[in-house]
């Protein structure tokens, strides 16, 4: 965004001071290519300036009498453009002063309204004052170039008396101007290198290189031209004077030559041993310095300590490394340049870290905060001076963890070094403590990306973390402004009441949201970060059925849903469902779980369910699916709103046909209990529900399946469907393969059943051995004999098909699948028929 897209919008009247030599009118013809002129950065009275004075004057001219030929009141500009001409052609530097004083006076309208100026600016004025730096230091070379040698001159004139003490005047003004350019060069590249550093925590990142390679390119040119008219002036600047000026010129060289050697692609920041990555390095220089190289150069690769790092930016990186701290395979690659796309690169494409080799480490520091790096190495020749220089660059800082359970801590160090580091630092010193503030944005820039959504957080979202980080519940919003966060509070020390630390447990609704929540918090639809009691002091005053959606202060990785209810003697409460956790969504959406429950009317304000969540809601499937199954949902209820229903529609088994066993399901001790939690009692349950409606073979006298599926009220939390069998032998419901036409990905592609004769559900028991076994056993299940059979049923009790892993968290579980989705496994020492 321009500076005048700004302008335009705040009151004339503000600028009236700026507009009395220069017509407003004629600033908004010219716009934004006023701002694309460097006139704050010609400084001087010089015949450089006034050069580039007098050219921009007649540029200037040019363009206002062409957008005049263009314009309906072209009369009225051309007496404006008259107006001006007279009095700035006699003097054009009056006219660099006029527009300096301009664009300065909307700077400061700007920055006090906003505070800030658009970084599209900064990286303009930036560019403007390389180019006409570079301008400015070829002007300096072509003065010396006219300048005549003694006796005849280079150009036939003879020499003036002044001309010797005017060259080592302006041969040092050049190398000077030079060493000024190349630092402007060097600190683009610092910029660059930060910036990427910032990408790793989220921030927008120009990773182009072409540009800055362009400008290192030019000024290498600009360098030869120099040196070149250095050389040939030695005999009339004398030993005295070349020797330390060669000096200079060769040490602009080696620092543009080793600061161009660049990493382009970073390897992983959290880089696991026995991983394969990527990363690749760029010379920028190495089209124009290695055209005559007989041979591609190679870049070795090894990974460097904290120590050794340091040791490498102490030596200005002319030391070679005595040893490497881990061991890569595939560390070697060719340094090769591409003619097309005009880049030199170095491409690591099957790097392994075999191994890494730990040092000691301060206090209480864990494995997780240690850094170490890649340091990137090579031996270049440079033409056309054949200069041997040794390239050196370290990637950004690493930490090598050797298990997945190390990852999240991991990543804690390179959020906290990313943000925190300085430009110029000694590597990788890091602040230990850091404004709030700071920490926030980072937080924010984290967050946005990890979810990538361009909804951030909010104020009253920092409000609740930084009561969460600094365990303060009495300070007011600006009294955190002015404090400043630690390491230890980030991912050290454990909140209190909790078992975890602050990142683990913002690391964690991050995970959620990016999974399950992105669409949901993006429709702004999440309050999410909000506590439990200011929730309460929300919703107390609401309607009945107002609710909204919050992450888990005591979970890592869940968000529930408040709800106002009003109790038996008419009071209104609120409650709070147990959190869902990633896992529990993908059984069923968060938008599907709001619609099942009926006590939930409006989102807090007052928006309708169906109006804030009807676009995330699932279509749901029914009739039958493409091979001629019944097709099945997933239905989520609250119990203290089923404990109300009568009993008759408690999901209670139908009775069968004399004879039947009754269902088998898990008795009650096999379900996990109920642990005491912040929460108050209010679980929900997955029921599967068959539509009533669909014609079905199972919907006979003797039903295999009951219609609809519904929980047994007896079971806590892992209810079965209610099923019927004739024997001790439980039909293929049960087995993994038609368990999986249940889960929420849908059913897996096979032809359809072929069609059989119509035969009895289950063949009778008859006395003595049976001749075969039905389709639907295995032969491991083959039938005893009647009488066998009838002391077996009585003897043996019934077990449950599978038994439910224990719960981890403090929490019943919140959504248990009739199926024991990710909560139970099999168990064929206790499946019927095998005990």
């Amino acid at each position: 965004m321009s500076l005048w897209n700004l302008v335009s919008h705040m009151p004339p009247e503000e600028f009236s001071s700026l507009s009395t030599e220069f017509p407003r009118s004629l600033r908004c013809l010219l716009a934004e290519w006023l701002e694309n002129q460097p006139w704050e950065f010609i400084n001087g009275s010089d015949t450089f300036c006034t050069s580039m004075a007098s050219r921009m004057l007649s540029d200037m001219l040019e363009k206002l009498r062409s957008a005049a030929s263009s314009d309906g009141q072209q009369c009225q500009i051309l007496q404006q453009v008259s107006g001006i001409e007279n009095p700035f052609r006699h003097d054009p530097l009056r006219l660099v002063a006029v527009m300096r004083a301009i664009l300065e006076g909307e700077k400061a309208a700007v920055l006090k309204r906003d505070r800030h100026l658009p970084l599209s600016f900064h990286r303009r004025q930036e560019e403007l004052k390389f180019s006409l730096g570079l301008q400015r230091l070829q002007h300096r070379v072509r003065e010396i170039q006219a300048l005549p040698g003694e006796g005849p001159g280079r150009d036939g004139a003879v020499e003036s008396s002044t001309a010797p003490r005017e060259l080592p005047t302006l041969t040092l003004e050049a190398v000077k101007e030079l060493e000024v350019a190349k630092q402007q060069v060097l600190k683009r590249i610092q910029i660059w290198k930060r910036q990427q550093q910032l990408a790793g925590n989220g921030a927008i990142f120009e990773e182009n290189l072409a540009p800055l390679q362009k400008r290192c390119e030019k000024l290498v040119e600009v360098y030869f031209q120099l040196q070149q008219q250095v050389m040939a002036v030695s005999t009339e600047l004398g030993p005295e004077l070349l020797a330390p000026l060669l000096e200079r010129l060769n040490e602009v060289l080696s620092s543009l030559v080793k600061s161009s050697f660049l990493v382009e692609k970073q390897p992983p920041q959290v880089l696991k041993t026995q991983t394969k990555f990527q990363a690749s390095v760029r010379f920028l220089l190495g089209p124009q310095l290695l055209k005559a190289a007989p041979k591609p150069y190679v870049v070795r690769a090894d990974m460097v300590t904290e120590k050794q790092a340091r040791e490498l930016e102490l030596s200005n990186y002319s030391n070679t490394l005595s040893e490497s701290t881990g061991e890569i395979m595939h560390n070697m690659v060719s340094l090769e340049t591409n003619p097309t796309s005009g880049t030199c690169c170095a491409n690591f494409k099957n790097v392994l870290l075999k191994k890494i080799k730990r040092c000691e480490r301060k206090g209480s520091e864990s494995v997780t905060e240690e850094k170490c790096a890649v340091l990137f190495s090579t031996n270049v020749a440079l033409t056309p001076s054949n200069i041997s220089i040794q390239l050196q660059v370290l990637s950004l800082p690493i930490v090598v963890i050797v298990h997945g359970n190390q990852d999240n801590n991991a990543k804690a160090t390179v959020l906290w070094d990313n943000a925190f580091s300085e430009i110029d630092r000694v590597p990788f010193v890091v602040a230990e403590r850091v404004p709030w503030e700071k920490m926030c944005d980072t937080l924010n820039l984290k967050f946005m990306a990890e979810v990538q959504t361009t909804k951030g957080l909010l104020k009253e979202h920092y409000f609740f973390l930084a009561q969460k980080i600094f365990n303060d519940h009495s300070a007011r919003f600006e009294d955190f402004q002015s404090r400043h966060v630690s390491w230890a509070q980030f991912n050290k020390e454990i909140l209190p009441g909790r078992g975890f630390t602050f990142w683990q447990w913002f690391d964690g609704v991050l995970d959620l949201t990016k999974r399950c929540l992105k669409s949901y918090w993006s429709d702004r639809l999440i309050v999410g970060f909000i506590s439990k009691q200011y929730v309460c002091k929300l919703l107390s005053a609401e309607p009945d059925g107002t609710f909204l959606l919050r992450f888990s202060d005591s979970e890592i990785g869940g968000v529930t849903i408040a709800y106002v209810i009003r109790g038996k003697d008419g009071s209104s409460q609120v409650e709070n469902i147990q959190p869902f956790s990633a896992k529990d969504l993908s059984i069923r959406s968060l938008g599907d779980r709001i619609r099942d429950l009926g006590q939930l009317r409006n989102l807090y304000p007052n928006i309708p369910k169906d109006q804030a969540f009807g676009s995330h809601y699932n279509k749901e499937q029914t009739g039958k699916d493409v091979r001629g199954y019944v097709s099945t949902a997933i239905k989520m209820t609250v119990e203290s709103e089923r404990d109300q229903q009568p009993p008759s529609t408690m999901g209670a088994p139908p009775q069968g046909p004399p004879g039947l066993l009754p269902p088998i399901c898990p008795p009650t001790p096999f379900c996990p209990q109920p642990i005491p939690t912040g929460y108050p009692t209010v679980e929900s349950n997955m029921n599967m529900m068959v539509p009533d409606r669909l014609s079905s073979p199972f919907h006979s006298p003797s039903p295999i399946l009951s219609s609809p599926l519904a929980m047994d009220p007896s079971l806590s939390h892992c209810q079965e469907p209610a099923f019927r069998t004739p024997g001790p032998f439980m039909p293929n419901q049960y087995m993994p393969g038609e368990v999986s036409q249940l889960l929420p990905g849908g059913p897996s592609v096979e032809p359809r059943d072929e069609e059989m004769p119509e035969l009895p559900p289950f063949p009778a028991v008859e006395d003595g051995p049976l001749q075969s076994s039905p389709r639907w056993m295995s032969p491991s299940m083959e039938q005893s004999p009647g009488s066998e059979l009838e002391q077996f049923l009585q003897d043996v009790p019934l077990l449950p098909p599978f038994a439910p892993l224990p719960q981890h968290s403090g929490y019943p579980n919140s959504s248990p699948s009739c199926w024991g989705l990710g909560e139970a496994r099999w168990d064929d020492s206790i499946r019927p028929g095998h005990a």
